[in-house]
């Protein structure tokens, strides 16, 4: 019963991807062939809304539900595993036709199919689990 309102926001949440067509195979091939901004608006409101949330998060303007402090570490510098992280990301994307969020909302939505690319994703989230400390970082 505690975690009742994530449940409830995540709902909302697959409602908003759902009516915004961003769960759309149509829309996410649109934006790879430079041919609509639909998807370039909404990730780009969504890269602005969270460099505001981490400058609140910095300046110590915001607090979790409990009143604690929010902080966020220091991440690494590394233009090279950025970008090899970033290509991976984009061809998982480009050819399963959804990124992670969406993936659930289109199993709501009836597409079976997209319990294979679920699959991978899971398999390829614990492959990296077990092999992490193996992996340069």
């Amino acid at each position: 019963m505690k975690y009742i309102k994530f449940f409830l926001v995540g709902i909302l949440f697959g409602i908003v991807m759902s009516k915004a067509e961003i769960i759309s195979w149509y829309r996410i091939y649109e934006m790879f062939k430079f041919q609509s901004f639909h998807m370039y608006g909404i990730i780009g409101s969504a890269v602005v809304l969270g460099m505001i949330s981490m400058f609140l998060f910095r300046k110590k303007m915001v607090k979790t539900f409990e009143g604690e402090e929010i902080h966020v570490p220091p991440k690494k510098s590394g233009l090279y595993r950025n970008l090899l992280g970033g290509i991976l990301f984009g061809l998982g994307w480009a050819l399963a036709g959804a990124c992670p969020g969406p993936m659930f909302v289109l199993i709501g939505k009836g597409v079976v199919s997209i319990l294979v690319v679920i699959f991978g994703a899971t398999l390829g989230a614990f492959l990296y689990g077990a092999f992490k400390d193996k992996l340069p970082h």
